[in-house]
């Protein structure tokens, strides 16, 4: 028994000590919450991954980066190679490109680790291109996350900007054809082009210290802003809680899914696992940027087939289509072949991209929240843009090697520019319109669906001979999910003024009808409207 009470006596004496302890630090840190943050749900769809995708991407780009960095030296003096790649000595290089070999044939697992950085680099600009994607086409940038798809838009843009920074620092032949055209893009801004060139550079092309400062901004600027606002996005994920796919049980007020812990961490744990093993068997068997190819940077020479990493290869395309136009006006020569496709573009393309949800809420008037993701087909409008979006994408990245392509199947350059130029007008509309129709197809055959239900495969006689096919009614979930989506009406003009309907109202009115125009209505009763618009009520503050 003396032995029992004194278990108990340090038994509770060690409960004392942990709540006190406790209680001391919930006064500094939000501890008690931490409980409700570790319970948290996710949805468990693969789609919801995606960003998953890009973030770990990022882990092992800084990681990997942390060990490159140990060893480059942003240096442009040059000096003669008596390195251990012999096909180059006695040759004269930048100490960042020496640095380089160096760092590949020298140091141990250099190049696997180089290779490991560049394919995760790549990897990260693809998962968050992806992953925006898949927010684009589910409304998932709706009310109340506009501002988390504007953060998300620009680690987007500064993934590009810290991809060109990486791509660039070696000073290889075919990077400095990429920097080459950088001063030339930078020199084409009317009036403070040459001024802004002449500052990055350091002087005249190609400078002394465009190296140094492209590896400040790789290392230090870039990465910082990036994890800021990656963090940033993540408490807001937190905060707003994740959107999901309609289904029984999820309705605009709940989140639906597994727990942080153990389900969610185990799973994401595992991709955290599977990326950085794919990536680390890309660097160990698929070459990537074998700088010593291409040998050091010379101001008089350009890398044959010079091509830039995928996400940049728009802006190459977009250069190669420009007709040749040049203004001469008081001595100055304004490039509108450069300035158009690599200043003007881009800047467009992202303005819309910052733009397109307020956009939508100001054609649609939809100012509710939306915590329930739209199935692509059931917004014909916004899912056809996006995919001419993407074509239009796609024809410039196409154009960005035509002389690629044109020596490869023995094809006239000429020719080949011309039909990317008029594909690049042309293929983007029909592709509007042929997803339209795609969506609008899909749609009246889940109408047919619900009305007829699915075949069987059985057919029936009558006793008057007639053959029937059999019917069998859909399952509960999924005609619950076909049924549950909310079908906005085009906005109608209210009765105009003494001074009549203004213009904006009148061009609202305009595309309102036609992002809703030919939407497929679905056999629902009045009795499954009012319960499908208390599942997508926004949630009570």
């Amino acid at each position: 028994m003396p032995f029992r009470e004194r278990e108990d006596r340090l038994q509770l004496r060690a409960r004392r000590a942990a709540e006190r302890g406790f209680h001391r630090l919930d006064e500094r840190l939000p501890a008690a919450d931490a409980g409700k943050l570790l319970r948290k749900a996710f949805p468990d769809h693969w789609a919801f991954f995606l960003g998953e995708l890009a973030l770990y991407s990022l882990i092992v780009l800084v990681l990997t980066g942390v060990f490159l960095t140990l060893f480059f030296d942003p240096v442009m003096a040059e000096s003669t190679y008596h390195g251990s790649y012999a096909p180059l000595h006695g040759t004269r290089m930048t100490q960042a490109y020496a640095s380089t070999l160096r760092l590949s044939f020298d140091v141990r697992g250099g190049l696997l680790i180089r290779q490991i950085h560049h394919w995760a680099a790549l990897t990260f600009v693809a998962a968050v291109g992806v992953h925006m994607l898949r927010i684009f086409f589910t409304g998932a940038f709706r009310r109340p996350r506009e501002g988390n798809w504007i953060i998300g838009v620009t680690l987007f843009l500064l993934a590009l900007l810290e991809g060109f920074c990486g791509y660039s620092l070696p000073d290889d032949l075919l990077s400095g054809t990429g920097l080459r055209t950088a001063d030339t893009i930078i020199g084409s801004i009317p009036i403070v082009g040459t001024y802004l060139a002449f500052f990055a550079f350091g002087g005249e092309y190609p400078g002394q210290d465009i190296i140094p400062r492209l590896y400040t901004v790789h290392i230090l600027l870039v990465p910082g802003i990036l994890i800021a606002m990656v963090t940033a996005h993540l408490i807001l994920v937190v905060f707003l809680k994740h959107t999901q796919w309609r289904g029984p049980g999820r309705t605009n007020r709940n989140v639906a899914g597994q727990p942080m812990l153990p389900q969610w961490l185990a799973k994401s744990t595992g991709l955290f696992l599977i990326l950085f093993g794919c990536t680390a068997v890309l660097g160990a068997v698929a070459q990537i940027n074998p700088i010593w190819d291409y040998g050091p940077f010379r101001a008089d020479q350009v890398s044959t087939d010079a091509q830039p990493d995928w996400y940049v290869g728009f802006l190459e395309g977009a250069l190669r289509l420009m007709p040749p136009w040049e203004t001469h006006l008081w001595g100055h020569t304004v490039m509108w072949n450069v300035f158009l496709p690599a200043v003007v573009l881009p800047g467009v393309l992202f303005m819309v991209l910052y733009l397109y949800p307020f956009f939508e809420r100001w054609v649609t008037g939809d100012r509710g929240e939306h915590h329930l993701c739209d199935r692509p087909r059931e917004r014909h409008t916004r899912t056809g843009l996006g995919v001419a979006a993407i074509v239009f994408y796609a024809v410039l990245l196409l154009a960005g090697g035509n002389d690629v392509i044109a020596f490869g199947f023995e094809l006239s350059v000429e020719a080949l520019t011309w039909i990317f130029r008029v594909a690049v007008v042309v293929a983007p509309p029909l592709s509007f319109l042929l997803t339209k129709w795609i969506c609008l197809a899909l749609q009246r055959r889940e109408r047919e669906r619900l009305i007829e239900g699915d075949e069987t495969g059985l057919v029936s006689q009558s006793v008057y001979g007639d053959l029937v096919e059999g019917q069998q009614q859909l399952a509960r979930r999924e005609r619950y999910t076909l049924l549950a989506r909310s079908d906005p009406d085009p906005l109608e003009l209210e009765p105009p003024g003494p001074a009549g309907h203004s213009r904006s109202d009148r061009l609202r009115a305009a595309l309102s009808r036609w992002y809703y125009r030919d939407q497929v209505e679905m056999p629902v009763t009045p009795e499954q409207r009012e319960d499908i618009a208390v599942l997508n009520a926004p949630p009570r503050d």
